[in-house]
């Protein structure tokens, strides 16, 4: 059963449209601990949303895990892990942070209550919710 994910990332530092034309890139960048244990359970198969931070606060797009974790080959430093990712389709409306906590689905999400986490679980619950506000 895949897991759900949302990815954040700034987009003038790395954008969904620059996943959807490199096609496939890396996940790094990642130094928080938590969000590293994060990564350590993603796997293969497992699905993602694309969140921009900034002055933007939304999920634009999706994208699926192409990868288990591994450690990140730029760090040299086992600590440190990545995972491959594949761009999916760009979400119709983009879901903004407002919006999501306005929605009680979210009242627990990491999203809504650790701003500064940039890899965030959510539920299938959640999951489906999201996709029914970017529809």
């Amino acid at each position: 059963m895949p897991h759900y994910w949302i990815l954040k990332t700034e987009p003038s530092s790395y954008s969904f449209d620059d996943l959807v034309r490199d096609r496939t890139t890396r996940w790094d960048g990642v130094a928080n601990p938590v969000a590293l244990k994060h990564i350590r359970t993603m796997q293969t198969g497992d699905a993602v949303l694309i969140y921009h931070t900034g002055k933007e606060r939304q999920a634009v797009g999706r994208a699926t895990v192409r990868s288990d974790p591994y450690p990140d080959p730029q760090k040299g430093n086992p600590r440190f892990v990545v995972v491959d990712l594949e761009a999916g389709e760009r979400l119709a409306t983009p879901v903004g942070l407002p919006a999501i906590k306005a929605d009680a689905t979210f009242a627990e999400m990491a999203l809504v209550r650790m701003g500064r986490l940039s890899v965030v679980p959510a539920t299938p619950a959640q999951w489906k919710r999201l996709l029914e506000m970017g529809r």
